[in-house]
C-alpha cells in the first residue's frame, strides 16, 4: 500500500518523526508504521522494547498529546503502530506548525499559518481584537459615509444611526471585550495600513503587454477606499462613447458600471488581508482583470461560485459592515448579479481563475459600446459623434444661440468652439444670418 493522507511508513524510528506525528494531529489524524519499507512491507526493527517506552514519553513532552503505540508482529518481525487522533488544537514541534496533506508534510508559514492558527482557535481573522487602538482613533469620514449610505440604504434606521460611534460598533459586533477588531480598524480607521500592509487598492491602466500607462492608489478605510474606487475607475481609467439625444449627451462605457462595483466589493470583502497584498486592478484596453488574495472554502471550485451557493464570508465582520452599509448583499447573490448585469449590457460573462492563494476576475468590455434602443435622436447609433456634429445638433434646435451657450452645451472651450465654427462657415456647412444680437445660425 502507498503512503496517503493518513499512513506514513519508517524503516527505522528518528526523533524528526515527532513533526510528522504533529503533522497528522494538525490534519486528519493518521497512523506511523516503524519497521517498514515505503511500500509497507515489513523489515521490522530490532529496538522495539525501548521504543515503546520513548515514543510516547517524546511525544507527550515535545508535542504535549497522547498517542496509542502498538507493538505489532508479521513473519516473526516486531513493527510499531503509532495512532495519532486530530488534535481540536495547534500543535506545535519546538514551535514549528506542520500539517499532513496528502503523503507530504507541510511546515507552515505566514499567512497560511495564520489561517490555521485562526481555524483551530475558532476565531475569524477579522474578529481578532487588536490592542493600542481606541474608537476615538477612528476616522469621522468614515463613520459619515457609514451613517450615510446605511440610511439611503434602509440597512439601518435613523434612530440607531444616531449612536455614538462606541455604541455603533458595538451594535455591529466590532468590539471584543472592550478592544476594536480588526475588522473595526480597517472599515473606520484613516490610516488601517499601520497595523495591516497592503490594506489599499492599486489600479492601473496598461497598455500592449505590460507598458503601464499610469497607476493609482487608494489608500484609507475600507469604507474610503469602497466610497471611491467606482467613481475613479469611471472617470480616469474608462473612455465612455458619446451620444446625443437631441442635445442630451449620453456617456456608454466600456462595462456596466453594477458588475464591476459588485466585483470590487467581494474583492474588498473577501480579501485575505493577511497575506499583506493590495487589490490589484489591471485596466487594458481589451480586458479588466481584478485581483486578490483569499483563502477559498474547502472543497469549492470556480464551478461553485458560477452556481447558486450560500454566502460563507472570509472576513464576516467587514461583510456584515458593508451589508449594513448597503454595499452588498449576504445571499451569496454577488457573482449572479455581476453575470445578470453583463448579460443585460451585452457584454460576455466574466471569467474567474482561481490560483493558490488568489483569485482573478476577467472582464471583456464592449469594443464599441451600443447606444441603447430608445434614444431616438439626430444622432442615435452615431458613435463618438464629432464637434461639429454637436455643434450642427444645437444650432438645429436653437438657432439664435450663442457660441458661448454652444460651447457650454457640448462641454468644450468657447475657443475651440469659435474655431470649429469659422472652420464650418469656410467650408460652406453653416452661415450666420442677420446681426450680432438678431441673427441667427443656417444649417446649409
Amino acid at each position: 500500500m502507498a503512503e496517503n493522507q493518513n499512513i506514513e511508513w519508517k524503516e527505522c524510528w528518528r526523533d524528526e518523526y515527532l513533526k510528522w506525528i504533529c503533522g497528522f494531529a494538525n490534519a486528519q489524524g493518521g497512523r506511523i508504521y516503524i519497521g517498514t519499507n515505503d511500500d509497507g512491507t515489513v523489515i521490522g526493527v530490532i529496538d522495539s522494547k525501548k521504543l515503546m517506552e520513548d515514543i510516547p514519553n517524546k511525544v507527550r513532552d515535545i508535542l504535549g498529546i497522547i498517542v496509542d503505540v502498538n507493538l505489532l508482529i508479521q513473519n516473526g518481525k516486531d513493527y510499531i503502530e503509532i495512532c495519532v487522533n486530530p488534535s481540536s488544537y495547534p500543535v506545535n514541534y519546538k514551535g514549528e506548525y506542520h500539517y499532513r496533506s496528502g503523503s507530504t508534510k507541510q511546515l507552515l508559514r505566514g499567512a497560511v499559518l495564520t489561517e490555521f492558527l485562526l481555524s483551530k482557535t475558532g476565531y475569524k481573522w477579522d474578529a481578532v481584537p487588536v490592542d493600542g487602538v481606541t474608537v476615538e482613533d477612528l476616522d469621522k469620514e468614515s463613520f459619515d459615509i457609514f451613517r450615510r449610505e446605511a440610511l439611503r440604504s434602509g440597512r439601518m434606521i435613523e434612530e440607531d444611526l444616531n449612536m455614538n460611534n462606541e455604541q455603533l460598533l458595538d451594535s455591529l459586533g466590532l468590539i471584543d471585550n472592550g478592544k476594536l477588531k480588526r475588522a473595526a480598524i480597517l472599515l473606520f480607521h484613516r490610516n488601517p495600513e499601520k497595523w495591516v500592509t497592503g490594506a489599499y487598492i492599486k489600479i492601473g491602466y496598461f497598455g500592449e503587454g505590460a507598458d503601464l500607462r499610469y497607476q493609482d492608489e487608494i489608500h484609507g478605510s475600507l469604507f474610503m477606499q469602497a466610497d471611491r474606487v467606482i467613481e475613479l475607475i469611471y472617470l480616469k481609467y474608462m473612455k465612455a462613447v458619446i451620444s446625443y439625444d437631441n442635445v442630451t449627451r449620453i456617456e456608454t462605457y466600456p462595462l456596466p458600471k453594477a458588475a464591476v462595483r459588485e466585483a470590487v466589493y467581494n474583492a474588498i470583502i473577501h480579501s485575505n488581508y493577511a497575506a499583506l497584498i493590495p487589490i490589484q486592478i489591471r485596466i487594458h484596453e481589451e480586458a479588466v482583470y481584478i485581483s486578490n488574495d483569499c483563502v477559498f472554502p474547502a472543497g469549492w471550485t470556480v464551478e461553485t461560485l458560477m452556481e447558486r451557493h450560500r454566502s460563507l464570508p472570509y472576513n464576516p465582520n467587514i461583510a456584515n459592515g458593508f451589508f449594513r452599509a448597503g454595499y452588498v448583499e449576504t445571499w451569496g447573490r454577488g457573482i449572479e448579479k455581476i453575470c445578470e448585469a453583463c448579460k443585460n449590457y451585452g457584454v460576455p460573462m466574466p471569467e474567474y481563475t482561481l490560483h493558490l492563494e488568489d483569485i482573478m476576475v476577467k472582464f471583456t468590455p464592449l469594443v464599441q459600446p451600443k447606444v441603447p434602443n430608445e434614444l431616438n435622436g439626430t444622432l442615435s447609433g452615431t458613435l463618438n459623434g464629432t464637434l461639429e456634429e454637436r455643434i450642427l445638433l444645437v444650432i438645429r434646435k436653437s438657432p439664435h444661440i450663442t457660441q458661448a451657450d454652444i460651447a457650454s452645451k457640448i462641454e468644450c472651450s468657447e475657443r475651440k468652439v469659435k474655431r470649429l465654427m469659422k472652420k464650418m462657415i469656410d467650408q460652406g456647412m453653416i452661415e450666420r444670418v442677420g446681426g450680432r444680437k438678431m441673427g441667427q445660425w443656417i444649417e446649409k
